[in-house]
């Protein structure tokens, strides 16, 4: 009988440790400019310090993440941009790095790749990003998709778990972009969708369904358990903190960030403000704040500054106070989380500190 008392003995004192930190005070909107932050999901692809400037103002660090993405600079050119905010900001700046896909069918591309992402690490990258191009458009010469689990990035991916190096993963898209325009949960999702059939998912039943690119997902993660990875935009799992929990409990070493995804936590606050609160308390140490913002090349820095400290703003609001306030992703008002101050101090600094060691400027 021991065991069992000391099992029950245990639980009665994490639900107290947890209805004790569930009540401690929150942090307002005035301590927004004083808290030190750090947004680890920026793309920041214009070297002139204006926009920096701005998110020092705001007591904000970022970590802008190059990205194997079309529409984004060349990732040559992502990386100079990267480099370049470092120097100018070596203890406001981190960057992770990426590597392209042509030609990873080759024998020539895993050395060469190897090779890219060792002189990325050596100039100061932090992690590696791997997109969603894998599993959704990289395509074998059998004409068929190629997924996460291929084997042939197993080699990389065992380096990533050798070395330590944090891999940042992007598989899927949003639940969302599997559903019905009328049956999407945030506003954003439904108006892109609209906008860009070809990337609607709903209307291409050949592709690979949302379950299969996260069960691809899962298995490529089980198979390197030393592999230290970070499930962006909550790991396309946003629909359902539940469903977060279960894959943080399966991988005990992962951790995700909340990148354009809080519009999801907010639909799912909507109905029940306190799972969602409850989920971020108890697994305070796993999640980091991110917002995805992107810069293009041309654009002014002090221009993004000021937007980026509406969108700031907006999530310090929802995650540190109990106010009732509009968002653009939902049609009625949401009220915020009020999480605990220890519980902020983790999401917005300490978890992405822990996550990228020797990142602005820390010793590694």
């Amino acid at each position: 009988m021991k065991p069992l008392v000391s099992s029950v003995a245990a639980l009665l004192a994490g639900a107290a440790f947890f209805t004790a930190q569930a009540a401690e005070p929150s942090y307002t909107m005035a301590d927004y400019a004083r808290v030190a932050k750090v947004d680890v999901h920026l793309h920041l692809h214009n070297a002139a310090p204006a926009f920096m400037e701005a998110a020092k103002r705001q007591n904000f660090k970022v970590l802008t993440i190059n990205v194997d993405y079309p529409d984004f600079p060349p990732l040559a050119d992502q990386q100079r941009v990267a480099i370049e905010l470092q120097k100018q900001f070596p203890k406001d700046v981190a960057w992770a790095a990426s590597f392209s896909v042509d030609g990873y069918d080759q024998p020539a591309w895993l050395p060469a790749t190897r090779q890219r992402i060792d002189a990325a690490m050596k100039a100061g990258a932090v992690g590696v990003k791997v997109w969603k191009n894998i599993g959704m458009s990289l395509r074998g010469s059998d004409k068929k998709l190629v997924m996460i689990d291929d084997a042939r990035f197993a080699p990389l991916f065992d380096d990533f778990a050798n070395q330590g190096i944090p891999l940042l993963g992007h598989q899927g898209e949003p639940h969302n972009c599997w559903l019905p325009l009328e049956k999407m949960t945030v506003n954003n999702d439904r108006e892109y969708f609209k906008a860009h059939p070809q990337y609607h998912m709903h209307l291409h039943p050949e592709m690979p369904s949302w379950e299969a690119q996260m069960a691809a997902r899962d298995r490529m993660v089980a198979a390197h358990p030393k592999l230290r990875f970070i499930g962006v935009h909550l790991a396309s799992l946003e629909r359902d903190v539940g469903e977060l929990a279960a894959f943080l409990d399966k991988f005990p070493h992962a951790v995700v960030d909340v990148a354009a995804r809080i519009g999801q936590l907010q639909h799912q606050s909507q109905k029940d403000r306190e799972r969602v609160r409850r989920f971020f308390i108890k697994y305070q140490d796993r999640i980091l704040y991110g917002s995805d913002m992107a810069q293009a090349p041309d654009q002014d820095g002090a221009a993004l500054g000021r937007e980026a400290e509406g969108v700031w703003r907006m999530h310090w609001r929802y995650f540190n106070t109990a106010e009732s306030f509009k968002v653009s992703d939902l049609d009625k008002p949401v009220k915020g989380l009020a999480l605990p101050r220890a519980v902020v101090d983790k999401l917005y600094r300490t978890n992405a500190e822990r996550a990228f060691p020797g990142a602005w400027g820390a010793k590694r």
